[in-house]
């Protein structure tokens, strides 16, 4: 018999887990985790979803069935489509505190405005214990109009525009276009009409009358045109579109009176006319006219907008000139008279004894003593690649263009004829702060208005394809001996006769007539 004990070896056997009893509903549970509740009860009890709305609401335009998505941008959407399941998601506050697992439609009546999305998501309800839970939403169908809509259906809006520019310093050109269109009734479907720097914008309620103002312009002006589109909205029931239409129009920034070089091959194509030339009418074309030979030619608007150029001078830019003597050489054409002419400019007459002798076309209306206006040449600094190809040799010093008058009354308080305007809306050109130059604005309109109306009584063919209207006898102004003084100083000037007038009521009668019929 040994004196040791022999050691028994038994099979370790695993550890039993430690349990625990679920303090809500007594299940035993593994207590390792350190929860007090089991996994049922805790998504019994805790929900992840708090803070996340049941109910939400949706933007729908019921004429082009589209959906809103914030903050101003409108989508096309089927129903139960993944674009309206993403839009419903992006409208519910709080999805972003939770992991989203799942989404999908539960099935509605289409006309019952209610949509139902079923949502999986997942979260942590307590530490280290991620639950999952299902949940719906349902999103109300608010019916509304889209911008684009409303736009469609607003009254007496807009559809097509007519937007007339000319980049010239002055008025002019637009307030002889204002009389042309007030003689031919061409504003009558008008909706509104606005004013800007640099022109004027019609506004039509229908795409065919911005058409047919487009044709009267292109009879009367050298114009050029572009058209541009804007889509409105779209009907998806009848398969139609609504668009705004708008006609961009600009006049050739050459006027009347003024100086202009002509491109050498185009003064060669127009018989050879001499390239520094007045500008002597403008209608659908341009006339030009070569003071020193007497010859004109005319220029379709097509021809000038293939190569266009600028005036050289424009009326703005006139020197008031003396006549020395007028040598008459027996050239006639029209009411034109070729003649030698000696002037001096009215600044330098009684200070030196500058004069220059110059042809000119005004033979018949200047008389020594008499007071014109013209462009002055010599010695000037002109920015024109095309003056600067000339012969210096053969550029006279002074180029005359019309007879001046000296008006002391220079105001049209004394004019027993008047205009008509048209009622326009003016945009806000200046600043409200910045009256200095708002002045300066009123005060150019008001100077290049009077100097339209003079030049109207000095034309005679002018002012044949406008209406002058009488002055009440109640409208005229009781003249003090002041302005009686300054009525004797002005006898010289043209006046307008009383047979070339027009009786308001009489012109309104007319057009009522031919409107009816």
């Amino acid at each position: 018999m040994s004196n040791y004990t022999q050691l028994d070896h038994t099979h370790d056997q695993q550890q039993p887990v430690a349990t625990v009893l679920c303090c809500n509903c007594g299940v035993p549970m593994d207590g390792s985790s350190g929860l007090v509740m089991c996994y049922d009860c805790i998504k019994l009890t805790v929900d992840i979803t708090e803070g996340i709305p049941r109910e939400a609401n949706v933007s729908f335009c019921r004429n082009c069935e589209r959906f809103l998505q914030p903050p101003q941008h409108w989508i096309k959407a089927e129903l139960e489509s993944r674009e309206l399941l993403a839009l419903c998601l992006r409208r519910l506050k709080g999805l972003n505190k939770v992991r989203l697992i799942d989404a999908s439609f539960i099935w509605t009546e289409p006309h019952s405005r209610r949509i139902r999305v079923k949502l999986t998501v997942q979260g942590e309800a307590m530490s280290n214990t991620i639950v999952q839970q299902t949940f719906e939403v349902e999103y109300v169908v608010v019916a509304m109009q889209c911008p684009d809509c409303a736009k469609s259906y607003t009254a007496n809006t807009w559809r097509a525009t007519v937007q007339i520019r000319q980049k010239v310093p002055h008025k002019r050109t637009f307030l002889y276009l204002e009389q042309l269109i007030l003689k031919h009734n061409a504003h009558m479907d008008t909706v509104s009409i606005k004013e800007s720097r640099d022109g004027l914008d019609f506004f039509y309620g229908q795409k065919n009358h911005a058409v047919k103002m487009l044709d009267f312009l292109s009879a009367v002006a050298p114009i050029k045109s572009k058209k541009s589109e804007e889509l409105v909205s779209t009907d998806i029931h009848s398969a139609s579109s609504s668009y705004k239409f708008s006609y961009s129009v600009e006049i050739a920034p050459v006027c009347r009176d003024d100086l202009v070089v002509l491109p050498k091959k185009m003064a060669n194509s127009l018989g050879n006319i001499s390239r520094l030339v007045l500008c002597s009418k403008i209608s659908n074309s341009i006339q030009f006219f070569d003071p020193a030979s007497l010859q004109s030619a005319d220029l379709n608007a097509p021809v000038y907008w293939r190569s266009p150029f600028p005036s050289l001078l424009n009326a703005t830019e006139l020197i008031e000139f003396i006549v020395l003597d007028v040598e008459p050489t027996g050239d006639i054409r029209g009411k034109y008279v070729l003649a030698d002419i000696t002037v001096s400019r009215a600044s330098d007459f009684g200070s030196n004894d500058n004069s220059f002798y110059i042809r000119s076309h005004l033979g018949a209306i200047l008389h020594p003593g008499d007071s014109c206006l013209g462009y002055y040449l010599a010695n000037s600094n002109l920015n024109s690649d095309l003056f600067d190809t000339l012969d210096t040799d053969n550029i006279p010093d002074v180029i005359l263009v019309k007879k001046h008058y000296a008006r002391k009354s220079r105001k049209s308080k004394n004019r027993k004829w008047k205009l008509k305007r048209m009622a326009k809306e003016h945009n806000d050109i200046v600043a409200n702060d910045d009256s200095r130059q708002a002045k300066q604005e009123q005060e150019r309109a008001e100077r290049d208005y009077e100097l339209f109306l003079q030049q109207l009584e000095e034309d005679d063919e002018l002012r044949q394809t406008i209406n002058l209207y009488k002055t009440a006898d109640d409208q005229y102004p009781k003249h003090s001996e002041t302005d009686m003084e300054d009525e004797d100083d002005d006898e010289d000037a043209p006046q307008i006769g009383i047979d070339e007038l027009l009786d308001e009521l009489d012109d309104m009668t007319l057009d009522d007539h031919t409107m009816q019929s």
